[in-house]
């Protein structure tokens, strides 16, 4: 959780410096919800992310230095600087994709998921989401057709109240996300998303349940610490909310139980350290990378049905 929040705090550092084109969108007080999932996954198995992807992909086991390159654009990126912060993907990992289209990822992991039903595999696929998801079509499509045909894959909607810059319950009727879930017939477990242990806990026996062809459904409700990007003042969001919020945060949670565990504090600050000295070398290293040969521009683009002979 660590070395999320110090590659989020970098990415923020490149965005201000002009270094990233476009925007970044921190997942800052969310990283117990990437890791409690992801620490139960094997490497073939899928995640497919929002464009608040980075914790998700890194913690699935992708190089922060890859994709601090992927951010700048420079050679040596995850996509080779093509993709970008709302389109990171590594599929070495089985991370198939970010995706800056809110809930379009839901049908591509429902593929993904009906793919691997068709071969005979054993991966499980997750698909994070946010909570203004589940007011868009491809929520209601996605996971009725995981259900019809009883899919391995996870959804996991990571409820941090809001849907971009507005409250999602002032704009979403009924009992929300998870009681839309059930009213399609796929088990649901609501979860305190700040938790690791909990969100540890609870996705291992749904991962294990959707590894057997059983869809499920988990709501975490966590809390998105700064704006909706990283140039968001978030000035719609009262000051003693965002103050209460801080004083409960994933990574000061879980150093405050291994304090009562046992830990030593210096054992504690050294992790810390680390992993803010391994993301300020990735910052470092991925500013001085070259820029991808501009010959490799169209190395990517497909043009298999191309009318135009000699297309590209």
């Amino acid at each position: 959780m660590l070395r999320i929040r110090e590659f989020e705090l970098a990415a923020i550092r490149a965005a201000e410096a002009n270094l990233v084109l476009g925007a970044i969108h921190p997942s800052i007080g969310q990283e117990a919800v990437a890791v409690g999932v992801c620490g139960n996954l094997e490497r073939a198995d899928i995640i497919l992310s929002t464009h608040r992807g980075h914790g998700h992909t890194m913690a699935k086991g992708a190089d922060p230095l890859t994709m601090m390159r992927e951010l700048m654009g420079r050679a040596g990126g995850t996509s080779q600087g093509k993709g970008g912060s709302m389109h990171i993907a590594d599929f070495g990992v089985g991370m198939l994709g970010a995706n800056g289209v809110v809930a379009a990822n839901i049908n591509i992991a429902v593929g993904a998921a009906h793919a691997i039903k068709l071969r005979g595999g054993d991966e499980v696929v997750i698909c994070f989401f946010g909570d203004g998801a589940t007011n868009r079509g491809p929520f209601l499509e996605g996971l009725n057709w995981a259900g019809v045909f009883n899919l391995p894959i996870l959804f996991v909607c990571e409820d941090n109240g809001f849907a971009a810059t507005t409250r999602t319950s002032a704009m979403t009727a009924g009992a929300g996300p998870a009681a839309r879930a059930a009213a399609i017939g796929i088990e649901t477990a609501e979860v305190d998303g700040n938790d690791l242990v909990a969100v540890d806990e609870v996705a291992r026996d749904l991962i294990a349940e959707a590894r057997r062809g059983k869809p499920r459904f988990l709501l975490a409700r966590t809390y998105r610490l700064t704006g909706h990007t990283s140039f968001d003042p978030a000035a719609y969001r009262p000051s003693d909310e965002v103050d209460a919020r801080w004083r409960g945060e994933p990574i000061a949670a879980i150093r405050s139980a291994l304090r009562d565990a046992g830990e030593e504090e210096a054992d504690l600050d050294a992790i810390a350290e680390a992993a803010k000295a391994e993301m300020i070398a990735a910052f470092e290293a991925a500013k001085a990378t070259d820029w991808p040969e501009k010959a490799l521009a169209y190395a990517d683009v497909q043009d298999i049905g191309d009318p135009r002979e000699g297309a590209f």
